[in-house]
């Protein structure tokens, strides 16, 4: 009989020493789960990047708001199109438009790769004196030469805009400065839209027509 009781004493002891290391690895488990491991703050912490379009590669600037929320002319719509036609979907460009049709240049622009394109609006087209507009949009030549100043052949940044200078189509040079989302364009031509992405361009459009130097 003393030797059963000492046995069962033995196992309760025993028994008892478990519940201590089974509640501490509970206590563990619960401890893990509430601190969330590194990857699952990841999760729930919000991005740093959501916030800022220029990490995000997203569009920005006071006109973007007046783009079509949907469709062609959207931003995801004008992604899908190559820029001539992107444009063509943009009520805001279309003086552009029909100076670009007029200088015959849609096949060109659309077909050409990697291209940076600033993009005059109507009311930038609306600052030239209408005689001069009409003599301008006449001429052919002269107007290739105008638009073509606004064609950089490669893609730029809004990163490479803070202080720059790039040779256009037309072969003369175009100057870029700013930082954050504020970018003028020869001292004068303010980006009142810009990293605006085509198929084949990103766009940055401006408030004011580019003139090549003479």
């Amino acid at each position: 009989m003393n030797t059963l009781h000492l046995r069962r004493a033995a196992v309760a002891v025993s028994a008892a020493a478990l519940v201590p290391l089974a509640l501490t690895a509970c206590s563990s488990d619960s401890k893990d789960s509430s601190s969330g491991s590194p990857a699952s703050a990841a999760k729930t912490s919000p991005s740093t990047a959501a916030s800022d379009p220029m990490k995000m590669n997203e569009p920005f600037g006071p006109a973007c708001s007046s783009v079509l929320k949907d469709g062609a002319g959207s931003f995801a719509g004008m992604a899908k199109d190559p820029v001539a036609t992107a444009a063509s979907n943009n009520p805001a460009l279309s003086t552009l438009v029909t100076a670009v049709k007029k200088a015959g240049l849609v096949d060109t622009l659309n077909n050409a790769q990697n291209i940076t394109v600033f993009a005059p609006t109507n009311d930038a087209f609306a600052k030239i004196p209408q005689a001069d507009l009409d003599k301008l949009l006449a001429n052919k030549a002269e107007l290739t030469k105008v638009l073509t100043y606004h064609v950089v052949g490669r893609n730029l940044t809004p990163k490479q805009l803070e202080d720059g200078s790039y040779a256009t189509l037309e072969k003369g040079k175009l100057t870029t400065s700013g930082s954050g989302m504020t970018y003028t364009v020869n001292d004068s031509s303010k980006v009142v839209c810009g990293n605006v992405p085509t198929a084949n361009a990103t766009v940055y459009i401006v408030d004011t027509v580019l003139m090549p130097p003479q």
